[in-house]
């Protein structure tokens, strides 16, 4: 069974694995990272554990039995109690309830390691798959977004009530 796992400097390897193997299943829905993100990965990552030791970010991975990385789970700009919440899922587990399932998991520890009490998520008009997730979790549409540059919406839910 897959499990969310708080992101440690031990998942480096699988993280750039991970973003490696679906860095064309993700540019074609949402912005490409560039090359700089994999030519940098080593201090991006660094950065990125730092950033969530300052507690401004928090970063889980969804990682398989085999160690492998099936997606990314992030809460960033936490700040008054509210975060705004970004995910990916690998393409060979897509469309079968793992984001969903994840994204419900992430929402329970906002609430209760973070103490968080709102989530934010945006998504563009066409990643519909993503706009499921989020509704199936109990994210409501409230406003324009512009995730990626993109036309979209922005969705939130109060993770105090879940």
């Amino acid at each position: 069974m897959p499990e969310l796992e708080r992101l440690n400097a031990g998942h480096a390897p699988a993280v750039l694995a991970f973003e490696s193997a679906n860095r064309a299943y993700f540019a074609a829905s949402i912005s490409d990272r560039g090359d700089d993100f994999f030519e940098q990965f080593a201090d991006r990552y660094a950065e990125s554990l730092a950033e969530q030791d300052a507690g401004v970010c928090a970063y889980y991975v969804l990682v398989a039995e085999d160690g492998s990385v099936l997606g990314r789970f992030n809460l960033y700009n936490i700040e008054a109690r509210r975060a705004d919440l970004g995910y990916r899922v690998a393409q060979h587990v897509a469309g079968r309830g793992v984001a969903t399932a994840a994204v419900r998991e992430l929402c329970r520890l906002a609430a209760a390691q973070h103490g968080l009490r709102t989530l934010r998520a945006g998504t563009s008009h066409p990643n519909v798959a993503s706009q499921k997730v989020l509704t199936k979790n109990g994210f409501v549409p409230v406003g324009p977004a512009e995730p990626g540059g993109q036309p979209g919406t922005w969705y939130e839910c109060d993770v105090s009530a879940t």
